[in-house]
């Protein structure tokens, strides 16, 4: 969708007004290694997407707030105020951009001094593992700061987004998200430090391969109320930890001191979850390392690595997703495949050779839908920019 196409139909939800229509977009993102290490102060290595939310936005001269989705026509126009602004099961998709407005006035002191309408565009596939609640509220935030003259730096937006999640939404995610989509850069993937948000890019430039996303088309209810059980279980690890090493974050352990000393974790579950926090930092650091050494082998290895650590130790995988993981390492031309995002279904990611990309999708598609009967579906994807006004 283009700029005119997006004003076009902004005009048609909400008609004709004084004040300019302006547009806004914040990308998806995918995680290429270091899965749950964000909340743990550990390294991760995302890249932000070209597909992601297109917003448009008008001020108002009063309180109202009305929203409107093109992804979900058929809840109509969600009407709120800034004089209340809850967390609601009415409020749908609009909790985020709520929530976004809430941050603002409790994290930084800011009241916006009136209202606005907002049309919402995506090309993300809902509910499969890219962020587009963290693209949502990068998106939201760049707008409000443009719109209302707010100077927030694209790090201030990305922080007020985790924020909104951890407060607001309720949702105890890390950083990653909302710093990728905010900041990423076009053919580059971020090296971030979460504990210090130091961040360095690196080229992902492969001529002779591709990046393949694969849509699970599954997403199991329990992902929200145990991926804040995961962060307490890793919590509790640490503070046990702690009584004997002097960490702040399990990011800030190797592997050898673990191993030493995870004899202090007395739950075997906690201590699970702990290992994979500590290797999967390790892998992310090492596969940087690789990457940049132009190993794109070694760095598949590790990817290959990662989603047996998420499989059994972290247990955020699912029947789906190890399937599709299986069939992918199973199949010529593959250099490495895990799963990406939060878990309990989503998306796979993968590293294709590009003499095998057809017979990449064909196949997996076909003996995926064979086992459970669903329809999976490919992305072949380029790392793109980070938020920005365009319009």
């Amino acid at each position: 969708m283009d700029e005119k196409q997006l004003q076009s139909e902004f005009l048609k939800a909400f008609g004709t007004g004084t004040e300019p229509v302006k547009a806004y977009f914040a990308p998806g993102r995918v995680n290429m290694i270091g899965e749950h290490t964000d909340y743990n102060g550990g390294h991760v290595f995302p890249c932000a997407l070209t597909l992601g939310i297109y917003g448009a936005f008008r001020r108002r001269q009063d309180r109202q707030l009305r929203f409107y989705s093109l992804s979900y026509p058929q809840a109509g126009i969600i009407t709120a105020s800034l004089d209340r602004l809850i967390n609601s099961e009415q409020g749908g998709w609009s909790n985020y951009p709520m929530g976004v407005i809430w941050t603002l006035d409790k994290k930084a002191g800011i009241q916006l001094p009136g209202g606005f309408d907002m049309l919402v565009y995506s090309h993300l596939p809902v509910g499969c593992g890219l962020s587009s609640s963290a693209a949502l509220e990068v998106m939201t935030g760049l707008a409000l700061s443009d719109l209302f003259g707010l100077h927030r730096s694209l790090k201030d937006i990305a922080l007020d987004g985790q924020f909104c999640e951890n407060h607001f939404i309720n949702l105890n995610c890390g950083i990653m998200d909302q710093f990728i989509s905010a900041l990423g850069r076009k053919d580059n993937a971020m090296f971030l430090d979460t504990n210090t948000l130091d961040y360095e890019y690196a080229p992902l430039a492969m001529p002779d391969a591709k990046i393949i996303i694969t849509n699970s088309n599954v997403k199991h209810s329990l992902a929200s109320s145990a991926y804040n059980q995961r962060r307490q279980q890793c919590e509790t690890a640490l503070a046990q930890l702690q009584t004997v090493l002097p960490v702040k974050t399990l990011g800030d352990l190797d592997e050898d001191s673990f191993e030493t000393h995870k004899k202090v974790i007395t739950d075997p579950v906690c201590l699970r979850r702990a290992r994979h926090a500590v290797y999967e930092n390790r892998r992310t650091i090492k596969a940087f390392s690789l990457l940049k050494s132009g190993d794109i082998a070694g760095f598949g290895r590790l990817m290959n690595q990662s989603h047996v650590s998420l499989r059994d130790d972290y247990e955020v995988s699912c029947k789906e997703l190890d399937y599709l993981a299986e069939l992918a390492w199973m199949h010529p031309g593959v250099i490495g495949c895990r799963m990406t995002g939060g878990g309990f279904g989503g998306c796979t990611v993968a590293i294709v050779e590009n003499e095998h990309v057809e017979s990449f999708i064909a196949q997996l598609g076909a003996k995926y839908k064979g086992r459970f009967g669903i329809i999976a579906e490919f992305y072949i994807v380029e790392p793109g920019d980070g938020a920005r006004a365009i319009m």
